[in-house]
This record gives structure tokens, C-alpha cells and sequence, in this order.
């Protein structure tokens, strides 16, 4: 995708939607009032299992198992969990998976098709860490520039604390590293759930309004609203 793609994809969603998010999510894991019980015992697995097949669907319970029994981590160990069981999913590009240009995957979606791209990764990566309860603040899905390629990337980056340099969970390098050791990403925007940041340097950047103004991450939502049917 070219920056100024990226740059043109604003729109608008109504405040409600966003505050409401946050118990979407919860929805849509299928984990609000579960308590303890089993993770395939909802209907998201059978219908990833009709729709994708049988290796969707453990792929998806072996997702709902990492979030089920990890919760009690420290932020650390699930920053390095949550890397590593998304990265194994294989990287083929938005044409090769949905013969589009541009499309930003929910988890599930990713997981169904077991393969992502940039953008897929750092999404479902930043809704299980939410999930696992890694505070919103700490957490942001961040656009730069991959240097050495020569075209945009999708990375989440991770805030030990306020205006700390973030850690970067990538899936071209496996390993997670603080950004400024990352010379060959140039960082251009990030958002969370409610917020966006043009991020000119490597630190938190100037916020310049809502995440709502992402159209792509509007669509996303939707999708995620329809899975929870």
C-alpha cells in the first residue's frame, strides 16, 4: 500500500460505537459471562469449523486456550506469547487472501484462512493482549515506513510506560526489541481504540483526534459485530 493510501482512509463512526468497544470485544471472543467454561462450547468454533475446516477451528481454540490461561502473566511473558502464536501464522498478501488491495482481517478471519499480512498480525495481536488485559494505553497499532522494502508496514508497539520507547512486536523480525533498535522502520501514524498520533519521532508522538477517523478500522469493527451473531 502507498503512504498516501493510507493517508486518504479517514472517515467517520459515532462516538457510541467507539465507548462501546471494549465490551465488543468481549462479545465477540465469547467470553463475557463464561466464567470457566470450555472455550469450544460456544458457537464461534463449529462455525469456524463449517467455514473453514477442522484446522480453523483448532486454530481458533488453541487462540481461546492462550487467552483462557494466561491471564495471570506478567505483561512481558504475554507480549511474547501472544508474538510468537500469531507469527506462526503464514504471511500471503490482502490479494492473495481476499483478492483485494487493502482488507484488515479480524483474528478470526486470520486465523481461517491461516494467513495474514502486516496488518492482520498487529490487529490480532493487539485485540488478545486487550483481552488478556493489557491496558489500551500501553498499546498501539502502528504504521511506518519498512525501510529496507521500500513500502508501508503494520506493526503493534507496546508501552512499558508513558513516553517510554515502545517495544515492537513485528512479523518480519521475530523477536521483540525496543524501537529504537529498529532503525529500519520509520514510524508515520498509530492508533488505539479511541485515539490516533501522527508519530513524526519514536516516542508517543502528536495525538490528532480519534481512531474513528479510520475507515478500514470502522470496517473491521462491523465484521467483528456480524462474527458475534
Amino acid at each position: 500500500m502507498r503512504l498516501t493510501d493510507i493517508a486518504n482512509k479517514n472517515r467517520n463512526w459515532s462516538r457510541a460505537g467507539r465507548s462501546a468497544l471494549r465490551l465488543l470485544i468481549l462479545l465477540w471472543l465469547g467470553v463475557a459471562g463464561a466464567g470457566d467454561r470450555d472455550a469450544g462450547s460456544s458457537g464461534l468454533i463449529p462455525r469456524v469449523k463449517q467455514q473453514y475446516g477442522a484446522a480453523a477451528a483448532e486454530r481458533v481454540s488453541a487462540w481461546r486456550r492462550l487467552m483462557s490461561g494466561n491471564r495471570d502473566r506478567d505483561e512481558r511473558t504475554k507480549l511474547v506469547l501472544v508474538n510468537d502464536f500469531f507469527n506462526r501464522l503464514a504471511f500471503r498478501t490482502d490479494a492473495q487472501l481476499w483478492g483485494k488491495e487493502d482488507y484488515w482481517a479480524t483474528p478470526v478471519e486470520a486465523m481461517g484462512v491461516g494467513g495474514a499480512d502486516c496488518e492482520d498480525y498487529s490487529i490480532a495481536k493487539y485485540f488478545t493482549l486487550r483481552e488478556l488485559g493489557v491496558p489500551d494505553d500501553k498499546l498501539r497499532i502502528m504504521y511506518v515506513k519498512a525501510v529496507n522494502l521500500n513500502q508501508a508496514h503494520m506493526v503493534l508497539t507496546y508501552y512499558p510506560t508513558p513516553g517510554s520507547v515502545p517495544e515492537v512486536l513485528d512479523n518480519i523480525r521475530g523477536n521483540i526489541v525496543p524501537a529504537d533498535q529498529r532503525p529500519d522502520l520509520a514510524p508515520v501514524y498509530s492508533f488505539n481504540a479511541s485515539d490516533l498520533w501522527l508519530a513524526k519521532s519514536r516516542g508517543m508522538g502528536q495525538h490528532v483526534g480519534n481512531s474513528d477517523r479510520i475507515g478500514l478500522w470502522r470496517d473491521l469493527r462491523k465484521r467483528m459485530e456480524i462474527e458475534d451473531n
